[in-house]
């Protein structure tokens, strides 16, 4: 009799822990991230430079992850799954699942020097950080904070400025967000069950970055989201030359601005 009730015991706490798993964790998708980390100082302005730098040293090698460019005048549109990078002051590639197939093709030729403009820098290995990393929706939300964020384009930047109230202009932009991620997810092949929860916490003033000769409308903010995003990433437009990093705050990290640049 005292077995039996040891294992009912056991048994009611089993229920209860697959239970709360059904309830904590949604749907997601393991993907594979790559990290590759040069101890090369670029500064943000060379970080086209450098993904121009890659490129070239692949010649016509180079797959179509690497640049985006089908062809003279067309592009792809998907989400960019090989990004360019500035962390911690050095140059950096950032591969997310099919990317991390093809960086071998850079690697296995790597250059030991790069030109960023008139300038010749040499090229090693920091750090190689590769990952898998569940990315989906959860019960909780996460602190985040995203760098270089150019969300606004010609047509929904008139709309912005349009509006006349702080809180207005952060919803209108937490919109954007939202819109962000789900492009993100989708040239990943993640396709959510639950909603998305994201609100912006806090948000600098709007500040303008050059840009092929044009000037971009960027932020700094703050935000928390339900979904488990991969640090380094980029959201909003430009991510493949180091616009709207994102990094998970946490509790020891401090100037996230910092870490980036």
């Amino acid at each position: 009799m005292k077995k039996n009730i040891i294992f009912a015991s056991n048994k009611h706490r089993t229920i209860e822990l697959l239970t709360y798993i059904c309830f904590t964790y949604h749907m997601g998708k393991h993907i594979r991230t790559f990290i590759l980390h040069f101890d090369t100082e670029i500064a943000e302005r060379e970080i086209p430079l450098f993904r121009g730098a890659v490129i070239r040293h692949l010649g016509d090698e180079a797959d179509l992850l690497y640049h985006n460019h089908v062809g003279t005048d067309h592009f792809r549109y998907a989400y960019p799954l090989i990004q360019y990078k500035r962390i911690g002051g050095r140059a950096a590639i950032v591969c997310l699942e099919r990317g991390t197939d093809l960086i071998g093709q850079f690697l296995w030729n790597l250059p030991e020097e790069v030109l960023l403009g008139d300038t010749l820098h040499k090229l090693s290995i920091r750090h190689v950080i590769p990952r898998r990393v569940l990315v989906q929706t959860w019960d909780d939300v996460f602190p985040y904070h995203i760098y270089k964020w150019a969300p606004l384009n010609a047509e929904n930047y008139q709309a912005y400025k349009a509006l006349s109230s702080a809180d207005e202009r952060k919803a209108f932009l937490e919109g954007i967000l939202k819109a962000n991620i789900l492009s993100m997810l989708k040239g990943l092949d993640i396709h959510l069950e639950e909603q998305l929860q994201l609100e912006i916490t806090n948000l600098s003033s709007p500040y303008v970055l050059p840009y092929k000769r044009i000037g971009l409308t960027a932020f700094n903010a703050d935000f928390t989201c339900n979904l488990s995003i991969p640090d380094q990433v980029g959201l909003g437009k430009n991510v493949s030359t180091g616009f709207g990093v994102v990094r998970r705050v946490r509790q020891a990290s401090q100037n996230e601005e910092e870490t980036n640049k």
